[in-house]
């Protein structure tokens, strides 16, 4: 059954966790494995009303460990597949997101924010988890993470993360909070979004080597060959060779595995990194936030040019990679940076070290589930 059809009309108001699922399945997710959590259950739960429909497949997994892991295993078949849960179960996923990169496995994972640490506050949104998302897992790695403020930004950036998933063969993070996940908005459905699908490999049987990169184009990213193909294919979390075979005691070969890692997405910071700006040419201060925060702040940032501030709007639909190239440039056009985070500072402090100095930084924060007003971001701009 076509997608469109499935999903209804293309006008609809809906949540921002059903809008989760609805771009997932426009770009071509057939696996979903989860356990339930607020304030993320919503999306397991129109999943496996869904998935069905598609031909796809919903797993209720014992817990977020299991759930990972099975999103792995079904990607390694070729499938595009995800995951959706909150803080502490995407604690419980980190040693498997750090697997995921190492084995260089495609997969999405949806975090819908809650209030912190261990139980928190669930039904309350936050922005606690950004520090996490980036640096979660243990070892030298990259990860891209992405962060929607609406929730039809939500629905095509998820679109937008499978498509870099399977671009890049790296598991991609979509950031939300409990209040984009559950308010209402109107959205649109795209009739024809653009789906991305990984390389495929297909060669001579004795020239294939699961992690070589280069067979179809120059390129850092090694082609994909599915269980089931006629590859053999040796996967492992061990530091190994073009081969998957492990070696672990090869300082030249793990540099080697983890330079490539890396720089294939630092190398293509161009076509990851993505933010909404307004009014940047001129401005004197920029204000500078995303999710839900990015909200009140694009108001504050009106309001000040209304009132003929020359004040910058910058909105980080992707967290990571960090562009630190980008606010090192802008903080030599502008005297002050105003950080608008739902945590006690986050990507405030790699917009302190991307500056190093240059301007001022300061940090509209917020907690406990309060979302910062246009006149908490405007007292730090006037």
């Amino acid at each position: 059954m076509d997608v469109n059809n499935v999903l209804g009309p293309s006008q609809q108001f809906i949540q921002g966790d059903k809008a989760c699922v609805y771009g997932a399945l426009l770009a071509g997710c057939r696996f979903f494995a989860g356990y339930p959590i607020t304030p993320a259950t919503e999306i397991a739960e129109e999943m496996s009303r869904l998935l069905p429909r598609l031909g796809g497949t919903y797993l209720q997994m014992e817990d977020e460990i299991a759930s990972i892991a099975a999103i792995i295993g079904a990607s390694w078949t070729g499938t595009k597949t995800m995951t959706a849960t909150s803080g502490p179960g995407f604690s419980l996923m980190q040693e498997n997101i750090g697997y995921a990169i190492m084995t260089e496995t495609p997969c999405v994972i949806v975090n819908v924010q809650r209030g912190g640490p261990s139980t928190g506050q669930p039904t309350i949104p936050s922005q606690g988890d950004v520090m996490q998302a980036r640096f979660g897992s243990h070892g030298d790695y990259e990860i891209i993470t992405l962060c929607p403020s609406s929730v039809q930004q939500t629905l095509e950036q998820m679109i937008r993360a499978f498509n870099l998933a399977e671009k890049y063969r790296t598991p991609v993070i979509l950031l939300t909070d409990a209040a984009i996940g559950h308010m209402r908005e109107r959205i649109t459905i795209p009739a024809n979004p653009l789906v991305v699908t990984r390389d495929y490999v297909d060669i001579d049987y004795n020239d294939y080597k699961p992690f070589r990169t280069g067979y179809l184009h120059a390129t850092k990213i090694p082609e994909f060959a599915p269980f089931g193909s006629k590859y053999n294919t040796y996967v492992t979390g061990l530091t190994h060779n073009d081969d998957g075979h492990p070696i672990t005691d090869d300082w030249n070969v793990h540099a080697k595995l983890i330079k490539r890692i890396t720089s294939k997405l630092t190398d293509n910071m161009e076509d990851i990194y993505d933010i909404d700006t307004r009014y940047t040419d001129y401005a004197e201060i920029a204000v500078v936030s995303y999710g839900i925060s990015a909200r009140p702040a694009l108001e504050a940032v009106y309001m000040a040019q209304r009132l003929g501030r020359d004040v910058a709007y910058i909105n980080l639909t992707t967290l990571w990679p960090f562009n630190y190239e980008y606010f090192s440039e802008l903080s030599k056009r502008v005297d002050k940076i105003v950080v608008v985070e739902m945590n006690i500072g986050s990507i405030y402090h790699c917009v302190r070290e991307a500056t190093s100095g240059r301007c001022d930084v300061v940090l509209v924060s917020s907690l406990g589930g309060r979302v910062s007003t246009p006149k908490d971001i405007w007292e730090e701009i006037k």
